[in-house]
């Protein structure tokens, strides 16, 4: 399918600077990213939570780099105009400016996406920096931060005391000035994004942070009622979970009794 771009990183900016939210959809393979642009979405993120909606894993964590390019590539060959961004996962891209870099270019060469994203605030700005400089777009990724479960054990809402809050505020303006393009903002109080939003030049993209976010992002299972549960910050709708058991379950019957194929 020949890409022909309409949504850059300067697309999603002007959009802010005018006021206007836009859609950011997960997306983990062709038939979803076409079916996700066709029907609004203007910037399919391929999330590392693949390794749980799709892989069978109980974390983000397990998620490898390759596995991570595969996807992605079949998002990018299943998209015409999206903005494509893929996670870096978890391990490769911690360990330095250096490693990150050099997993960014596997991923943007071997996939054709357009940008990165990775998790952290202030301990991640140099990083940031390093991949800005270097012509790399980054989105940052702050409050509940999936790879970093192991640490602080849930997958709870971030930034409700004052300390994480001021934490928090000091992390998005880090990322921000590093050369972020983007910032995501997940499971944070809305006023506190709100604030964000505010001080930033840079468009926010909030999932379970409130309505002031410059847009927002769901995970493709949660939106279409495909996961067995959701996160209370993630409304199913659709029920598809429910459709698909059912033409299943029919079809079955009908291949028992013979009714298939007539």
């Amino acid at each position: 399918m020949t890409r022909q771009k309409t949504i850059t990183a300067a697309t999603l900016l002007r959009a802010k600077q005018q006021g206007e939210k836009t859609v950011w959809l997960t997306a983990y393979d062709a038939v979803s990213a076409r079916i996700a642009e066709e029907a609004g979405a203007e910037v399919l993120l391929v999330g590392d939570s693949l390794g749980m909606v799709c892989l069978g894993y109980d974390s983000t964590i397990p998620v490898t780099l390759d596995q991570m390019i595969h996807h992605c590539a079949a998002v990018v060959r299943g998209s015409t105009h999206a903005w494509v961004v893929c996670d870096l996962p978890f391990g490769s891209y911690q360990q330095s400016p250096q490693q990150a870099f050099a997993s960014s270019v596997r991923v943007l060469q071997k996939t054709g996406c357009d940008a990165v994203k990775i998790e952290g605030g202030e301990h991640m700005a140099e990083t940031i920096r390093f991949l800005a400089e270097r012509g790399v777009a980054v989105v940052a990724h702050i409050g509940l931060t999936p790879q970093s479960v192991k640490k602080f054990g849930s997958y709870g809402k971030r930034g409700k005391s004052d300390a994480e809050r001021m934490q928090m505020l000091a992390d998005a303006a880090s990322v921000s000035a590093a050369g972020a393009v983007c910032l995501v903002l997940e499971n944070i109080p809305a006023d506190l994004a709100c604030e964000i939003t505010g001080t930033l030049d840079i468009p926010t993209v909030g999932i379970g942070a409130g309505s002031d976010c410059d847009a927002q992002v769901l995970v493709w299972n949660d939106l279409l009622g495909i996961s067995a549960s959701n996160p209370p910050f993630a409304p199913a709708y659709a029920d598809l979970r429910t459709t698909m058991s059912q033409a299943i379950s029919r079809w079955s019957a009908d291949v028992k009794s013979g009714q298939f194929p007539k």
